[in-house]
């Protein structure tokens, strides 16, 4: 099978040939639709997340077909459509899984980290781990609910109850969580790279209620901020829109040092928290939401083989939405 690589060398994936895998126990092979290229896929290649398996196939956003069932799977199908998340397994026995914190595990895998991923045209999955997605549809459009939808909504859950938002870094992520807020009938403020009146433009089509550069002051007092630029001078920033008991929520897996800023400025309960992860009850929650909120994904096409431009238009900001590779 034709696969795009990272040897740890170099911030560039190589097209290589491999053998197409097998199922162990419990696994399924996949043969892959679609696979959405994240951040944190960036900050693999880039060295910012430092203990990849090498070589390592990338990916964590992965929409296919089972066309193989390993021994001992059960409830899924041969010819079914499924989704292969970040979380790719976990231990089932250290004290954060069986106290039903799974995204906390001591012993995870991590799809495209620790475990080959998408960047291919077959993978393995464990069985326990993949979504059923429905059959019908464009698999591009569901590639970006993998992780952009899965994160961005677990992000807005540590939220709390909220009904004024703050979003900063308006990709991937933001453009799923906008569609469902909105839904919920949450007022969203945008807040971009200064001057990317693209990216402002973009978050208000989709419903945001305010769009602008990422220092300026929210208009409105903030019940929450989501970070989702790996920006650390952000969170002393969103912290002065934010309301007295509000939160800022972190939804990278990588961010730049955070500066120090004022007590004051967190004073009166405000606090800061970071999303580790995901669980699978995410899933079983998120898809629904995103069909009820009717969302629309929007993807910019690559072939495989193209995968490293894909990385160059993310780490430019070039994107509006997902990049989306196609084997």
């Amino acid at each position: 099978m034709r696969a795009m690589v990272y040897d740890g060398t170099e911030p560039h994936l190589a097209l290589r040939e491999m053998p197409i895998p097998v199922p162990d126990t419990g696994q399924v092979r996949i043969s892959i639709e679609a696979c959405g290229v994240c951040r944190t896929d960036l900050h693999i290649v880039d060295g910012d997340l430092t203990k990849p398996k090498l070589p390592l196939i990338p990916g964590h956003e992965i929409v296919g077909r089972i066309d193989t069932l390993g021994h001992g799977v059960s409830g899924l199908r041969i010819g079914q459509r499924v989704g292969v998340p970040w979380l790719g397994h976990t231990c089932d026995a250290c004290s954060y899984c069986r106290s039903g914190r799974e995204n906390l595990c001591d012993d995870p895998g991590f799809t495209g980290y620790t475990i080959n991923g998408g960047y291919a045209e077959y993978c393995v999955a464990d069985a326990q781990y993949v979504f059923p997605l429905p059959d019908e549809g464009d698999a591009a459009s569901l590639a970006p609910l993998l992780c952009a939808g899965l994160i961005g909504y677990r992000s807005y859950k540590l939220a709390g109850e909220v009904k004024t938002l703050g979003i900063y870094g308006f990709g991937a992520a933001a453009h799923v969580l906008c569609q469902v807020a909105r839904h919920q009938g949450v007022e969203v403020y945008a807040f971009t790279r200064e001057g990317d009146t693209e990216a402002q433009a973009f978050a208000q089509a989709l419903g945001a209620v305010w769009a602008g550069g990422s220092s300026e002051p929210s208009p409105v007092p903030l019940d929450a901020a989501i970070i989702f630029a790996p920006v650390g001078d952000l969170v002393p920033l969103s912290l002065k829109s934010v309301r007295k008991g509000g939160s800022v929520v972190c939804g990278g897996i990588h961010m730049s040092d955070i500066p120090g800023f004022p007590y004051a400025d967190l004073w009166e309960e405000r606090s800061i928290k970071s999303v580790a992860n995901l669980a699978r009850q995410d899933g079983v929650e998120f898809f629904p939401l995103a069909e009820a909120a009717g969302v629309k994904t929007e993807v910019v096409p690559y072939p495989l083989e193209k995968a490293n431009d894909a990385l160059d238009d993310l780490r430019a900001g070039r994107l509006q939405g997902a990049a989306v590779l196609f084997p």
